[in-house]
C-alpha cells in the first residue's frame, strides 16, 4: 500500500518572499506570516461549512483560503475587491440579511489573514488544504503571474463577466458578481446555523411542528419564487 508523505513546509523566509516578490501582496513581519488586507483586495470571513456550500453552488470566485486556527472553528476567507469589506454592511442590508445578524463578516483596511503556506506547481485540484501542521490552507490558490485584482469579486457594470481562464488582456474589467457572491454566502451562513441549531437540538421539531428555514427576499430570487419584475 502506498504511503501518503507529507510535503515539508517552506521556512517562513520562503513564505514571506513568495508573497512579496511573486504576488506583490505586503506581509506582517510576524510569526506566522499574515497577509495585510486591504490594500490589494479584503476577505469575506464565513464559516467552512457555510464556505464549502457557496463554492459548491458559485462556480466563479476569486482566491479562497481556509483558516483552521481561530478558537471559533475553522472559517473560509474568499478574496475579494479591495473596499469590498466597507460595502459589506450596506450589501446585507439591500438584500434583506442585515437583521438576522449573519456569522459573515469582511477584513478589510487595517485587518490580516494568516499567510497560507505557497500552493506547489503545479496547482493541486481541490481539495488543497492546509497539511496536519498548518493551520491555513488554499482551496482555490492564486495565480503567480496574473494581474490577480482583475479576477477578485467586486461590484459594477464589469463584473460578473470574467475569471478563471480568460486572457489577461480580455480580463479587465471582468471580475465576478461581488453582489451575488454576498447573497449565497448569506443564504448559506444562514443554512448553516439553521442546520447547526437543529443538530444541536438532536431533535427534528418533532414537538414543535414543521418550521420551514426562513429565507431573505435574494434568495428566493435566486430559487425564482418572486416575481421577474422584483429580480436583481
Amino acid at each position: 500500500m502506498p504511503v501518503a508523505i507529507p510535503r515539508s513546509r517552506p521556512s517562513l523566509a520562503a513564505v514571506r518572499q513568495w508573497y512579496e516578490d511573486e504576488l506583490r501582496w505586503p506581509t506582517t513581519g510576524t510569526e506566522p506570516v499574515q497577509l495585510l488586507t486591504g490594500v490589494r483586495f479584503d476577505a469575506l470571513d464565513l464559516p467552512a461549512d457555510a464556505g464549502r456550500a457557496v463554492l459548491g453552488r458559485v462556480g466563479r470566485t476569486g482566491p479562497v483560503a481556509i483558516d483552521r486556527g481561530g478558537a471559533a472553528g475553522p472559517r473560509m476567507l474568499m478574496l475579494v475587491a479591495a473596499g469590498a469589506a466597507e460595502e459589506l454592511a450596506g450589501l446585507l442590508e439591500w438584500l434583506e440579511w442585515g437583521s438576522l445578524g449573519l456569522d459573515l463578516t469582511a477584513r478589510g483596511t487595517g485587518d490580516r489573514m494568516p499567510a497560507p503556506s505557497p500552493p506547489p506547481a503545479p496547482y493541486a485540484p481541490w481539495p488543497y488544504g492546509p497539511g496536519p501542521r498548518e493551520a491555513a490552507g488554499w482551496v482555490r490558490p492564486p495565480e503567480p503571474g496574473y494581474e490577480i485584482e482583475a479576477c477578485l469579486p467586486t461590484t459594477g457594470s464589469g463584473a460578473g463577466r470574467g475569471g478563471r481562464g480568460i486572457p489577461l488582456a480580455d480580463r479587465q474589467g471582468r471580475a465576478p458578481d461581488l453582489v451575488r457572491l454576498v447573497s449565497a454566502a448569506a443564504t448559506e451562513c444562514h443554512r448553516a446555523r439553521l442546520l447547526r441549531g437543529r443538530q444541536a437540538r438532536r431533535q427534528t421539531d418533532r414537538g414543535y411542528g414543521d418550521q420551514p428555514f426562513a429565507f431573505s427576499n435574494a434568495s428566493r430570487i435566486s430559487a425564482g419564487t418572486r416575481p421577474r419584475s422584483l429580480t436583481l
